[in-house]
């Protein structure tokens, strides 16, 4: 069945509210696309009839997990949920979907499968919210060995991976632009430390992500993608 997809983009600014004569410490402020305050629950609602929500996170950023759980948790109680994240690559998706469904336990997931260092503090609980609610998790993330390859060598290295391998990735070529700002900034702001590579291992990273969100996508779910801020910053990106 073919039906047209809805995609709202929720970019979060977040803000610590020092406030100290206030009796009310606020945590964030959220504004919509035109810098205009808005309360949370205005955005759950602009948000819950979404096919997909991308939440660009900033990954060091503990209110910005807080609030990624927390508009999980609430849309979770609207919507049947498929949850994705860039932070599982998608070779260890067998090991994520074994622990969702309880197959194996936490510490067989962190032995099996590449878990961040802040996995515990920042995606475990959204973990937890698709094995409670048997809501699918997906690795959407290319393996980080060959976006580092990609870096090194070129989208070109790709090329001579076995089948098997390929499986994790975007199918090849992907159509990179070079001239795309979100690309053509990452060379700007490492001047004389970036090489012409490396926007193509971002860009092998945002495609193979694209490539897994589109495939999981079910009429009647919607779909929640965690990634870093810069990966669907201005529409660009996986978008």
């Amino acid at each position: 069945m073919v039906y047209k997809l809805k995609l709202k983009f929720s970019f979060l600014l977040l803000f610590f509210a020092l406030e100290l004569l206030s009796q009310s410490k606020q945590a964030y402020v959220l504004y919509n696309k035109n810098g205009k305050k808005m309360k949370y629950e205005k955005m759950i609602s602009n948000i819950k009839n979404q096919d997909v929500v991308f939440i660009g996170e900033s990954h060091n950023n503990p209110i910005s997990h807080w609030i990624e759980y927390e508009i999980t948790s609430d849309l979770g109680k609207i919507n049947r949920l498929i949850l994705g994240a860039e932070m599982f690559e998608a070779d260890n998706q067998t090991p994520l979907t074994q622990y969702i469904t309880s197959e194996i336990n936490e510490k067989q997931l962190d032995s099996s499968a590449r878990l961040w260092k802040n996995y515990y503090t920042d995606y475990a609980p959204l973990v937890e919210i698709a094995k409670k609610n048997y809501f699918p998790f997906i690795a959407t993330n290319i393996p980080r060995r060959y976006a580092s390859q990609v870096a090194k060598f070129g989208l070109e290295s790709l090329d001579t991976l076995p089948a098997n391998i390929k499986e994790w990735i975007a199918p090849l070529p992907i159509e990179y632009d070079p001239e795309l700002p979100c690309y053509k900034n990452m060379l700007q702001m490492m001047p004389g430390h970036a090489g012409p590579n490396l926007p193509k291992a971002q860009a092998i990273k945002d495609a193979t992500m694209a490539y897994f969100i589109s495939g999981h996508i079910r009429k009647g779910t919607q779909f929640i993608h965690y990634n870093g801020s810069y990966h669907s910053e201005q529409r660009q990106g996986i978008l």
